[in-house]
């Protein structure tokens, strides 16, 4: 197995996001980010819309794959062959679930593990959620998302 896989439904792909792919891609070469099609959530945007966009945004990192997905995260690592989790916390609050999605997610694959990245200061209080919600008030989040993101939310909500 080899490289890392970044699972989320990245709705929208923010610039914390993109600043953890490109740390990942340093960290392991070969970077997967798979996007989950999460239908329950209810996406503002749909799966491929999603991944057009992240494909635009890291069109200029080597070895880096976009991909979706259904179902469970450790299978897609296993598909793609990757030893690897990454996920983000950005606040002491997103531990609990994350520890207890990696406890699970061992339990389901051994060989599968989960490492933690935060994000840079400048980036640790975005999420996708508030994001959309700004957007949906017609505020502006061009700092937080790149300029194709900022595009097609803007075209949302127009």
């Amino acid at each position: 197995m080899s490289g890392a896989l970044y699972p989320g439904t990245f709705d929208p792909f923010t610039n914390g996001h993109e600043e953890l792919v490109r740390r990942t891609a340093r960290m392991y070469g070969r970077v997967v980010v798979a996007v989950a099609a999460s239908p329950s959530k209810a996406p503002l945007f749909a799966l491929e819309q999603r991944l057009a966009l992240i494909r635009e945004v890291l069109a200029d990192v080597p070895d880096c794959e976009v991909t979706g997905y259904e179902g469970l995260t450790v299978q897609v690592a296993r598909e793609h062959g990757t030893g690897i989790i990454v996920r983000g916390l950005r606040a002491a609050g997103d531990f609990e679930f994350e520890f207890q999605l990696a406890s699970m997610n061992r339990h389901l694959d051994a060989d599968v593990e989960t490492v933690f990245l935060t994000p840079s200061e400048q980036h640790m209080f975005i999420s996708s959620s508030l994001v959309r919600e700004i957007a949906a008030m017609n505020g502006d989040v061009s700092e937080f998302v790149h300029p194709a993101v900022n595009q097609a939310l803007m075209a949302r909500f127009s």
